[in-house]
């Protein structure tokens, strides 16, 4: 959630990339660990969404988070991924 904060003061950083992930998830917490480093190495901007509030997104992805997926390309990233598949899937957007 650090770098939606960045995000929002900063907008030369496009939002290009959503982690989608609650509060109460630790795997998220580690997912989003890897995307900082990963953002901040190659200038990208995510925003994390809760999907614990919207009942649609919870649905989609409530067994499968975290998810990170590109909002270009719509493709997505679903846990379990390492920092190498992580940043070959921002390589390919």
């Amino acid at each position: 959630m650090f770098l939606k904060t960045m995000n929002q003061l900063n907008s030369e950083i496009k939002i290009q990339y959503i982690l989608y992930g609650t509060s109460a998830c630790h795997l998220c917490e580690l997912a989003e660990t890897m995307i900082i480093d990963a953002s901040q190495a190659h200038g990208i901007g995510y925003e994390y969404i809760d999907i614990a509030e919207n009942e649609i997104l919870l649905e989609k992805y409530g067994i499968t988070i975290p998810v990170f997926k590109c909002i270009e390309s719509r493709q997505e990233l679903n846990w379990p991924f390492t920092k190498v598949m992580l940043k070959s899937f921002i390589d390919r957007q």
